[in-house]
């Protein structure tokens, strides 16, 4: 399965982006999936989840700002992110969560970049 994001760019403190993850295969809809990011110097970390059936989970900095949806039939998992902060900046990528479950890798990422 090629995981493929888009939709990232420069934005300024408070704006919003919409995120893209197209997932190619028929496994796409029987597996959880997340947007993680990865800041310099840091960590990859989870931001946002969604599982099979719909059910969403959010780390604390996304709470409120962030929401992960997908939509089954065209294999795609979305991250519609509003009140952008400078803290936001990072390279986005999506997986399965866990990770790893179509394969050992990751996509290219997209990386988002809000300015103060």
């Amino acid at each position: 399965v090629q995981l493929v994001e888009s939709g990232g760019g420069l934005v300024q403190a408070g704006g919003s982006l919409r995120l893209s993850c197209a997932a190619s295969g028929s496994m796409f809809s029987l597996n959880a999936m997340g947007w993680y990011r990865q800041a310099p110097g840091k960590q990859r970390e989870l931001v946002a989840g969604i599982t099979a059936g719909g059910s969403t989970n959010y780390a604390d900095p996304a709470k409120g700002r962030f929401t992960i949806c997908r939509d089954n039939a065209k294999g795609t998992v979305y991250l519609q992110m509003s009140s952008l902060k400078p803290e936001d900046t990072a390279v986005y990528y999506c997986n399965t969560n866990p990770p790893f479950m179509f394969g050992p890798y990751w996509g290219q990422g997209t990386q988002v970049t809000v300015s103060s």
